[in-house]
């Protein structure tokens, strides 16, 4: 099937006289005809659900459909973006490892990374996304055991170069984990150019609502964690009766066992509910994100245009500096948000955003309904100055999220907030 026909019937499959639409099993517990059965569950040789705290038929519908988007073995969901990243360092990492960054990421997936993951005595190392080969290479250690990068930066825009970063990743035997939230697996899929490991906030375009907080993980199934490096996947694992993921689960290893090990331990599992709501964002996500990005670029060329902004970030324009990156990695859209700059800095973006009427100043992105944000009063108010520069952050940067509204009614909006700078 091609992608749009997935995001319809990918995960579910009714057999005849079952119910059209997936259904929401909303139950904690699962019967069974014997003690046997469920001693296999646990064993981890059976098939099917123990808890709905590890998995949920409708939920696993879900995760199947996105695996399938992606072109990963499986996928796993969480109730947030940012318990997916943590559960895709913590299934590979613990304390004296260390791992490597792009330092453009989301400011909270910064402080996830630099200060909580510190405290779980996993360090960090954040490197320029657009440096050489040779100056990523120095920043890997003996104890390295991943890098990580977003396809598209939330929120300075920039396009991670994802065969680059795979290539210096295989190199030193360590896996790339990519979050994808910006780009969708409709308008990137990683995999294709060496990712690992695929990670979203769903709470994003996946779901396009504003209605429900999730996150995924998504293994490609293609790393080999039997190098040497990543014992916990070849060597008995005691809480589960010395069982080995890479002998029982091969190319689904990684995502096995951050189910069973990971989830089982941190309990960051959605709701039926939770997840038959992603549902129906999935199932018009390839409509939403085109659109969403032929709007965008129609807004970011008008704002080219006008003398009282100073810098308009996106990869869709021709003569950005991500450009080139985003017609290999983004050929049909670089998604709905746009990053610009307001002359004047702080002040003059806050009297830009607070004379807008349309759009909405909310703490989210990539919504079917335009919104703003001004990331450094706001999402990355954590960060000190260097930090922001560094994550490509300027104070007067305003992200805008470009909705599904009428474009023409959009860029009515936007003179409303110009006119007040």
């Amino acid at each position: 099937m091609n992608i749009e026909t997935k995001c319809l019937h990918s995960g579910y499959t009714p057999k005849n006289g079952e119910p059209r639409a997936l259904p929401i099993y909303q139950s904690t517990t699962y019967t069974y005809d014997s003690t046997e059965h469920v001693g296999a569950l646990f064993d981890l040789t059976a098939a099917g659900h123990m808890y709905s705290r590890i998995s949920n038929p409708t939920v696993d519908a879900v995760e199947q459909k996105i695996a399938a988007l992606e072109g990963g073995v499986g996928a796993l969901c969480t109730t947030s973006g940012q318990a997916a990243s943590l559960i895709s360092i913590l299934n590979i990492m613990g304390a004296g490892d260390h791992f490597i960054s792009a330092a453009t990421i989301y400011g909270g997936t910064i402080n996830l990374f630099a200060v909580t993951l510190k405290k779980f005595g996993i360090e960090v190392t954040f490197v320029d996304p657009e440096a050489s080969k040779e100056e990523i290479q120095a920043a890997f250690k003996d104890n390295t055991k991943a890098v990580f990068g977003e396809t598209i930066a939330n929120p300075a825009m920039c396009v991670f170069d994802i065969e680059k970063f795979a290539t210096i990743a295989h190199k030193n035997n360590v896996p790339l984990i990519v979050d994808n939230t910006f780009a969708t697996p409709i308008l990137c899929r990683p995999f294709e150019f060496g990712a690992d490991i695929v990670i979203h906030s769903t709470t994003k375009y996946m779901d396009g609502h504003a209605i429900q907080v999730g996150g995924v993980i998504v293994d490609s199934g293609n790393f080999d964690w039997t190098n040497g490096k990543f014992p916990e996947f070849t060597e008995p694992d005691s809480s589960y009766h010395g069982i080995i993921y890479t002998k029982s689960f091969g190319k689904a290893a990684y995502i096995t066992k951050a189910r069973v090990q990971m989830m089982r331990d941190l309990g960051c599992y959605p709701s039926a509910t939770a997840a038959f709501y992603l549902n129906l964002g999935l199932e018009t996500l390839p409509l939403r994100i085109k659109q969403h990005s032929a709007n965008a670029l129609k807004i970011a060329e008008f704002l080219q245009t006008q003398d009282k902004i100073e810098v308009v970030n996106y990869p869709g324009l021709k003569g950005n500096t991500y450009y080139e990156l985003g017609q290999k990695y983004l050929p049909n859209g670089a998604s709905g948000v746009v990053a610009l700059t307001i002359k004047g800095g702080r002040e003059a973006a806050v009297r830009f955003m607070d004379a807008l009427t349309l759009s909405s100043i909310v703490v989210h992105v990539a919504d079917i309904r335009t919104c703003v944000l001004h990331p450094a009063s706001a999402t990355h108010r954590q960060l000190s100055d260097e930090q922001l520069v560094a994550a490509g952050i300027n104070p007067g940067l305003v992200r805008l999220s470009v909705g599904l509204e009428n474009v023409d009614d959009i860029i009515e909006d936007l003179k409303k907030g110009i006119a007040a700078i």
